[in-house]
């Protein structure tokens, strides 16, 4: 089932995909003349919902490849420590503990770097 939705997504997200939801909508549109209102706003309610679960795909891809390739770099480098891979993961409170010491360290090692400067 991943992979027909993921496929779908795919689909969606191009231009063709597009296209496709645009004629679906317009075909509806040209329903309602008939007295087919309630199909109209179904068939709309349907499209919209669709729309949404292709950006939350897309959104869930996109990111999930960022991650990876952040994984990859932060592994790649000796001098990193490699607990902050998988951060995603982790609940709220501990990400934004681990973004204030690597800003805290940071700020720290910005701080050593102008003293020696100057």
């Amino acid at each position: 089932m991943d992979h027909f939705l993921f496929r779908m997504a795919d689909f969606l997200s191009r231009p063709p995909g597009f296209y496709f939801v645009i004629l679906a909508m317009a075909g509806s549109t040209a329903l309602v003349p008939f007295g087919l209102t309630n199909v109209v706003t179904y068939a709309l309610s349907v499209a919209a919902i669709v729309i949404t679960s292709v950006v939350l795909i897309q959104g869930y891809r996109d990111t999930a490849a960022i991650h990876a390739k952040l994984d990859e770099i932060i592994m790649s480098m000796h001098a990193t420590r490699n607990e902050v891979v998988g951060l995603e993961h982790e609940h709220p409170e501990h990400i934004a503990a681990a973004v204030e010491q690597r800003e805290a360290e940071a700020g720290a090692q910005a701080g050593a770097t102008q003293a020696t400067t100057i």
